[in-house]
């Protein structure tokens, strides 16, 4: 798996890998210290399969920056990460394509279940957050399913779904594909050039997302779903978007 951390703090950034070394054992860290760099290295091949985003960095507002950055992310996942706790700006930045704001006061244990709620296809606000009007009308306003609040360790933490069909990142329906070729999470791994541990995200994700509990039941749901055409013809290179 490899993530892009954009922060102008090193010490934050070096704090960061640590936390998020208990997400995937096989993890590569991307750095950037400005939406430039955070926008170059984004278009870094293969590409990346989370983005973390300060929003108080050099080169542009964080408005411009979100957006242009979210412009080369397409279906990635973008998550804000800031001191910052203002209503108004949550509801601003999961507009803007943020798939969750997570403050910087957040604990080690809440900021890995929140990103892999994130990675699993679901959008994390803060809890405290979801008792303001604004972001309240936001949640409504959204293509957003029920609320899942058992996808996270810790009761109270909320994370949204949108519908089925839309959870399915590029990079899941990769493996999606392989599975439906029979090929067992090792086999995923060397074709995507991926770790195990990456692979084994995917597959979970993949599972919550299709509501289902095992492999089989994950590529019988997918050709309901109309995901049949795309096992046959997946591109299975390793240099696919993420």
């Amino acid at each position: 798996m490899r993530i892009l951390i954009a922060d102008d703090h090193e010490l934050f950034r070096d704090g960061l890998r640590l936390v998020l070394s208990e997400l995937d054992p096989g993890l590569e860290i991307l750095e950037a210290s400005s939406f430039d760099q955070a926008i170059a290295r984004a278009e870094e091949p293969p590409g990346v399969d989370l983005a973390l985003l300060d929003l108080v960095m050099p080169g542009m507002t964080w408005h411009e920056g979100l957006t242009a950055l979210k412009r080369r992310l397409g279906e990635t996942p973008l998550v804000v990460l800031t001191a910052a706790e203002d209503r108004r700006l949550v509801a601003d930045a999961v507009r803007l394509g943020a798939s969750g704001f997570i403050p910087k006061t957040s604990s080690g244990k809440v900021m890995i279940g929140a990103l892999r709620l994130v990675l699993s296809g679901g959008v994390y606000l803060p809890p405290a957050l979801l008792e303001d009007k604004e972001v309240a009308s936001l949640k409504q306003a959204l293509p957003l399913g029920s609320d899942n609040p058992d996808a996270l360790d810790d009761p109270g933490r909320v994370g949204m779904r949108p519908p089925t069909s839309a959870l399915l990142t590029p990079r899941q329906r990769e493996v999606l594909a392989l599975l439906g070729q029979g090929k067992s999470n090792k086999e995923i791994a060397r074709v995507l050039d991926l770790s195990e541990g990456t692979v084994k995200l995917h597959v979970t994700a993949i599972l919550k997302a299709l509501k289902v509990n095992n492999r089989t039941g994950a590529v019988v749901a997918a050709a309901r779903l109309g995901f049949a055409t795309e096992a046959e013809t997946a591109p299975v290179g390793g240099q696919s978007p993420s």
